[in-house]
C-alpha cells in the first residue's frame, strides 16, 4: 500500500513537473521567424463581397521551441483583415508557440467596402501588415488587397420571413409565379455600361416589353446559381466590338462568375446561365465571351420567327460545365462562333428548331468524361410519363466550320422518325472529326456520302489548335482547315472573329491561321 502510493505520488509530480517545465523551454523570439511568402496578395475582389481565404506559413527554422510575444494586425481593429492562427480567430494574439523546427499556419480573409475611402476610378488598393513580435525583433508580413467598386443587382429580402424574392413571368400572356430566385430589372438598370462592372445575384429578368443593351466593355459577373433571364417579349442586345488586345480583351463584352481569385480562372459551373425564354425576341449578341458557367446560353422556342430568335455573332462560350450553347426548337444563326470545353456538347440543337452556323469552331475537348459529343442533335423531348414528343429540325446548316474534339465520333444525329416532322440537316465544306469505321453510329443520317447531307468535308484530319485545352483556337500552318473555306461563305462572314480579312484565301473555322511562335 505504501510503496503503491510513493509511486502514484511519483507519477503524479512527475507530470506536473514536465506541464510546468513546458512553459520553460519556450525561447523568447529573437526576431529569425521565417515565412512562405513576404507579401499575401489577397487578388481583386469586389465591395462588400468577402475574399477567398488565404495562408501564410510562419516557419521556426531554429533548434529551439520560441514564444512569439504578440502577432497582430497593423491597423488593430480598425483593420479590414480578418486572421485565424492556429485555429484561433481575431486580429490580436499573444505569447504563440512554436516548437523547434516546426511551422503555424495564419488564415487571412478580408471584406472590404470601397465607399470608406477614396476611390476616383472605382478602384482602391488596401493595404496593412501582420506585424510579429515589436521593437528590435519586430517583422512583418504585408497584406495587399485590390478593391473594385461595382454595380450590384440582387432579388430584396423579405425581413421578416427572410425568404429571397422570387421571379413572377410573363407566359403565354398570364403572369406565372416562379420558384427561381431573382427580380425584374428596372427602367434605370436596362443599360450596362463599361463604366463599373455589374455583379448579379440570382436571376436578372427583363421585363416584357424592354431591352437590356449591354455596351462594349462592361463586365457582367455572376453569383452562383446565378444568371440572366430574358423573359416573353423582350430583348437582349450585347454590343461588344473587336477587341485589340486579345489578352484584355477590352472592347469585349465579358460575362463571368464572380469570383476574381486566378484559381477560379477556368472552373466550370460556378453561375447558371443567359436564358432566352420562350417569347423573347430579336436577341443579338457581338464579341462576347461567356465563360465557366452551367450553361452558356439556353435558347427556348420561336423556331419559325422571320429571321432568326437569336444572332450570335464574334463570339467564344467556354468552360461550361452542362452545355456550352443549347437551343430547344427555337432558331439561332451563329456566325465566327467559337465553343470549346463543355460538360455535355458544345452546341446542342434539341427539339427540332433551325440553326446555320457558318464559320464556326465547335469543339469540345473536356478533360472528364465525356457522354455526348461536340455537336447533337435531335428532334424530340421526352415527357414527365417518358413519351417522346417530336417536331421538325426544319434545319441545320454548317457551313465552313470545324467540328473536332478529343472524341470520337464529335457530332450525333438523334432522330425519331416521323412521317409528320422533317430532319434536315447539312454539314458543308467543314472539318468534322467523324471516323465512321470506329463507331457504332449506322444509318442514312451517318452516310458521309449522301450530298443530302454531306458535301465537300474533311474528315479526321488535325486542325492544328494553338492549345485547345486551354481555349487557344486559332489554327496554325500545319492546320488542314487552310485554304479550303469557299468564297460562298467567306463573303457572306468577310471577316474572321479577330477581324482578319478572310475573302482572298479563306480558311475553316472561326480564324485565320497564323504561324505560332516557337517556344524555348
Amino acid at each position: 500500500m505504501k510503496r503503491s502510493f510513493y509511486f502514484l505520488f511519483t507519477i503524479v509530480f512527475l507530470m506536473l513537473w514536465s506541464s510546468c517545465r513546458n512553459d520553460f523551454d519556450f525561447s523568447p523570439n529573437t526576431g529569425t521567424l521565417q515565412f512562405s511568402k513576404d507579401t499575401v496578395y489577397l487578388d481583386t475582389v469586389f465591395t462588400n463581397i468577402g475574399s477567398s481565404t488565404y495562408n501564410l506559413k510562419v516557419y521556426n527554422r531554429s533548434n529551439n521551441d520560441i514564444l512569439i510575444p504578440s502577432i497582430r494586425l497593423a491597423l488593430g481593429n480598425t483593420s479590414n483583415y480578418r486572421l485565424n492562427v492556429d485555429g484561433m480567430a481575431g486580429k490580436t494574439f499573444e505569447n504563440i508557440q512554436i516548437l523547434a523546427k516546426d511551422s503555424l499556419f495564419i488564415f487571412v480573409e478580408t471584406t472590404i467596402d470601397i465607399n470608406n475611402f477614396s476611390n476616383p476610378d472605382g478602384k482602391f488598393l488596401y493595404t496593412d501588415q501582420i506585424e510579429f513580435d515589436a521593437g528590435a525583433n519586430l517583422q512583418k508580413v504585408e497584406l495587399v488587397t485590390l478593391v473594385q467598386d461595382a454595380v450590384f443587382i440582387y432579388p430584396d429580402r423579405d425581413n421578416t420571413t427572410k425568404v429571397i424574392e422570387t421571379l413572377s413571368l410573363d407566359i403565354n400572356g398570364d403572369k406565372v409565379e416562379t420558384d427561381i430566385q431573382g427580380r425584374e430589372l428596372l427602367q434605370s438598370e436596362l443599360t450596362f455600361t463599361n463604366e463599373k462592372p455589374y455583379v448579379i445575384y440570382g436571376f436578372a429578368a427583363v421585363p416584357n416589353g424592354e431591352t437590356l443593351t449591354i455596351n462594349a466593355g462592361a463586365r457582367v459577373h455572376f453569383h452562383e446559381n446565378s444568371g440572366l433571364l430574358i423573359s416573353e417579349g423582350a430583348t437582349l442586345k450585347v454590343n461588344g466590338t473587336a477587341s485589340s488586345d486579345q489578352k484584355l480583351l477590352e472592347n469585349e463584352v465579358i460575362f463571368e462568375s464572380d469570383r476574381l481569385e486566378p484559381d477560379f480562372a477556368n472552373v466550370p459551373g460556378q453561375w447558371g446561365t443567359i436564358w432566352l425564354f420562350d417569347g423573347s425576341i430579336n436577341n443579338s449578341i457581338n464579341y462576347a465571351t461567356i465563360k465557366n458557367a452551367s450553361i452558356g446560353i439556353l435558347c427556348d422556342g420561336n423556331p419559325n420567327v422571320p429571321t432568326e430568335k437569336l444572332k450570335i455573332t464574334n463570339s467564344q462560350i467556354y468552360n461550361s460545365s452542362s452545355f456550352g450553347l443549347i437551343g430547344r426548337n427555337t432558331s439561332i444563326t451563329g456566325e465566327n462562333v467559337v465553343i470549346n470545353n463543355s460538360g455535355q456538347s458544345s452546341f446542342a440543337g434539341t427539339f427540332g428548331g433551325k440553326y446555320n452556323f457558318t464559320h464556326c469552331t465547335i469543339a469540345n475537348y473536356w478533360n472528364g468524361s465525356r457522354p455526348l459529343p461536340s455537336v447533337l442533335l435531335n428532334n424530340f423531348i421526352t415527357d414527365e410519363e417518358d413519351n417522346a414528343i417530336v417536331t421538325s429540325l426544319t434545319q441545320a446548316n454548317f457551313n465552313s466550320c470545324i467540328i473536332y474534339g478529343n472524341d470520337n465520333p464529335e457530332i450525333i444525329l438523334d432522330e425519331i422518325e416521323d412521317d409528320a416532322v422533317v430532319f434536315n440537316f447539312k454539314f458543308t465544306n467543314c472539318l468534322i472529326r467523324f471516323d465512321n469505321r470506329n463507331t457504332t453510329l449506322t444509318g442514312p443520317n451517318y452516310d458521309l456520302n449522301d450530298t443530302n447531307h454531306y458535301e465537300g468535308n474533311i474528315f479526321n484530319k488535325d486542325p492544328n489548335f494553338k492549345n485547345a485545352n486551354e481555349n487557344m483556337l486559332i489554327i496554325g500552318e500545319d492546320s488542314a482547315a487552310i485554304n479550303k473555306g469557299l468564297s460562298t461563305f467567306a463573303n457572306q462572314v468577310p471577316f474572321d472573329i479577330l477581324n482578319v480579312n478572310r475573302t482572298a484565301t479563306p480558311d475553316l473555322g472561326a480564324y485565320q491561321h497564323i504561324v505560332f511562335p516557337v517556344e524555348d
